[in-house]
């Protein structure tokens, strides 16, 4: 149970985007122990009271539709992820409550090159604001109120954190609270997978105008990116797929599915 909503008077409503019913039961299970209201954006229909069917177009429009069913009297966002799981909530609720106007979460991941990934972006996070974590983020009300609608972007993580930069709220990488979840195995899905999330930082930065330091780290993204080959075939992997989300980006070669 989420006890510090009821210590400070916070009141967060989660909403959790499904492409399909994959993992929905058990992230209804995880929820409802936890004694929070909730809605699951599903691809797939279920009958629960709290999953409502979206036809999957993309994570953005799953959280845009969601917008219509948070209650008046909620005062914290929760955006989570359905495949995974929560560890520690309490530490996120504080420093929400305490540091920032919008936080976000460190995943947890036990194989596959992102363990890797995550050592070197981690220390970056704790200093610069350069990429969110859409697995598990909070939002005050008033923040959540101003970032929407949001636009046909892959990385809507990054677009809310960036578009919240932008209108001079505070956020904060959250180390304590974490997110168990899987990723990719190898490095030719990690490629693919680099390219989507590249590409769809830089859709959010189209759609916003956060610091001038993020906008200044992603221009000269390609120029450094090249030296992540010396990390081995990992590495070799996020060069190749941040090279590939460039092109793409340069071509408007845009895609905005889940």
């Amino acid at each position: 149970m989420v006890v510090l909503t009821e210590k400070n008077h916070i009141s967060p409503f989660f909403i959790v985007c499904a492409r399909n019913k994959q993992r929905v039961k058990e992230k209804i299970i995880e929820l409802e122990q936890m004694k929070v209201s909730f809605i699951i954006v599903c691809g797939e229909k279920i009958d629960h009271p709290n999953v409502v069917y979206r036809e999957p177009i993309g994570k953005w429009d799953a959280i845009n539709f969601a917008a219509k069913f948070v209650p008046n009297d909620c005062s914290v966002i929760v955006l989570n992820d359905v495949d995974t799981k929560i560890c520690n909530v309490q530490q996120a609720f504080e420093d929400l409550n305490k540091r920032a106007e919008i936080i976000y979460c460190k995943v947890m991941v036990s194989t596959g090159p992102q363990v890797k990934f995550y050592k070197i972006l981690d220390p970056l996070r704790r200093r610069l604001h350069i990429a969110a974590s859409g697995e598990f983020m909070l939002l005050k009300k008033s923040v959540w109120m101003q970032v929407l609608p949001v636009p046909p972007c892959i990385a809507e993580d990054s677009y809310i954190l960036f578009r919240a930069l932008e209108l001079g709220y505070r956020a904060y990488f959250c180390n304590s609270t974490y997110v168990i979840t899987e990723r990719t195995r190898d490095a030719k899905s990690e490629e693919a997978y680099k390219e989507r999330t590249t590409l769809g930082i830089y859709q959010a930065l189209n759609y916003t105008k956060p610091p001038l330091w993020i906008n200044l780290f992603y221009l000269l993204l390609p120029i450094v990116s090249p030296m992540l080959n010396l990390v081995g075939e990992d590495g070799r992997a996020w060069a190749k797929g941040i090279e590939s989300a460039i092109k793409a980006h340069i071509t408007n070669r845009n895609c905005t599915k889940f």
